[in-house]
């Protein structure tokens, strides 16, 4: 007589018969809630899960994983759904296991300037809830995005060139593996020369290893003078090249970030921005005792009106430093508002500092041949830029899109560069692993994830090519 395996219905309801007595309040197959949680922002790919479980702490999320684990239910973690590259599109028959609710603040030491928090923390709540200590985080990739979020992408953004990523500002983790043991790595101390460095494994793993329930981070003083200018440039070269002078002299600039006169364009009708013209742009920011920001302020400006800068504008109140650094936050939405039918993929890459000016006009040449209308904006200050290629919403349109998108990757890959600097791989950009890392790097992380998630229960499909001894 032969015996059937149960089939992924009838093992993912297992799963939630068992996890009900626990987690019945928490369990949700609402379709508004399952729609929610069908995809991220930017791509169109998107699936239900089968079910959505809201996990309120480690514990909770450990008792899910150990049943998955058993049962072989894939799990896709969920925090804002601000990812960009798929990262939280479930498979057929997952639980989606939303994180959102873990937004306690553990543990703050002020006098060592480093704190524990839940994972489903976002950086802006962290900051308003301990501004009165004089301290702040400052990785600000500009979304709502969750802290716990920002470690499984490897998140960056703005203020990136001058405190670094995800990476350099987590000190230690709680992360819970695909058989529900708990874990904890790393530890409050700024340095450790003992074990496998695990946080760093963790950090950009996209859910697929573990899931990330807790981060010790590191936090900084907040500097006593911010001011923010912006200087624009009739050509892109000379704007390019002033933000390579500016990181190659050492000028220790809080931000430095470009829009090309197409992002500009559209940024001025969608965000207001009045008194600039439609051209390419850049924002800066100092940060920093008085004394200091007036020295970084001389030394950029002089650099800025060497390679042909049309002059600064000023922000020095809050208010008007708000407002610049939403504009260019907001510029996906203003690209997508230069034609609300289109549709928007973002794509990023990223150089060595030094080749950034010649992948950018490269990058131009391919956009004008492309005939699609693509803005070019990024974090020059570090070699990270982004392209927003605006198409039809038709297979013919996406199909257009992406042979742009792949000339642009195949272009930073060319100079040494990575095919992301800050979106992570996700689904969007799995076809890039292997020219970047190349089959044995591969191997070794088919490995680790074999190891790791023997049932391919995590985020599966995510970050890693299909490959020998590894489906996805």
């Amino acid at each position: 007589m032969t015996v059937l395996s149960p089939s992924a219905e009838e093992r993912l309801q297992t799963v939630l018969s068992r996890l009900r007595p626990r987690l019945e309040n928490q369990i949700s197959t609402a379709s508004s809630v399952l729609e929610e949680h069908s995809h991220g922002e930017a791509m169109d790919a998107a699936r239900l899960p089968a079910a959505v479980i809201f996990a309120e702490n480690t514990e909770d999320v450990s008792a899910v994983l150990k049943e998955c684990h058993v049962a072989r239910v894939p799990v896709v973690a969920f925090g804002a759904g601000t990812s960009v590259e798929g990262h939280v599109t479930p498979p057929e028959h997952a639980i989606s296991l939303d994180l959102s609710c873990m937004t306690a603040i553990v543990e703050l030491n002020a006098e060592d300037l480093d704190c524990r928090v839940q994972a489903g923390l976002t950086r802006q709540s962290l900051n308003t809830q301990i501004r009165d200590t004089g301290l702040f985080f400052p990785v600000d990739p500009g979304g709502e995005a969750t802290l716990g979020g920002m470690c499984a992408t490897r998140a960056s953004g703005t203020a990136a060139v001058r405190y670094g990523t995800m990476k350099e500002n987590v000190l230690g983790l709680t992360v819970v593996l695909a058989t529900g043991e708990i874990i904890r790595t790393g530890g409050r101390v700024r340095k450790s020369s003992t074990g496998y460095d695990l946080t760093s494994l963790f950090i950009g793993s996209e859910g697929t290893l573990g899931i990330i329930t807790e981060v010790q981070l590191r936090l900084h003083g907040r500097p006593d003078t911010l001011s923010a200018a912006v200087c624009q440039f009739e050509n892109l070269h000379d704007a390019i090249q002033t933000a390579m002078e500016i990181i190659q002299c050492g000028i220790p600039i809080n931000r430095v970030e470009l829009m090309d006169s197409v992002q500009m364009d559209a940024s001025i009708r969608f965000s207001k921005l009045e008194g600039f013209l439609s051209l390419t742009t850049l924002f800066f920011e100092f940060a920093g005792a008085p004394a200091a920001v007036q020295e970084q302020v001389s030394a950029t400006e002089e650099l800025a009106l060497a390679n042909n800068g049309l002059g600064f504008t000023w922000a020095e109140s809050a208010e008007d430093r708000a407002r610049l650094w939403k504009a260019r936050h907001d510029a996906f939405w203003a690209a997508k508002a230069l034609d609300p039918t289109a549709r928007v993929i973002s794509t990023d890459c990223i150089v060595p500092i030094s080749r950034l000016g010649e992948l950018i006009e490269d990058v131009s040449k391919d956009i004008a041949a492309s005939g699609l209308k693509a803005p070019l904006l990024g974090h020059v200050g570090d070699g990270n830029f982004h392209t927003l290629i605006i198409t039809e919403h038709t297979p013919e349109g996406y199909e257009r899109a992406l042979d742009l998108d792949r000339k642009i990757v195949g272009r930073a890959l060319a100079l040494d560069g990575s095919c992301s600097g800050e979106h992570g791989v996700g689904m969007g950009k799995l076809e890039f692993l292997a020219t970047e890392h190349g089959e044995g790097a591969l191997s070794v992380m088919r490995a680790l994830k074999n190891t790791m998630d023997p049932h391919h229960i995590l985020n599966p499909g995510k970050l890693l090519p299909n490959g020998p001894v590894y489906r996805g």
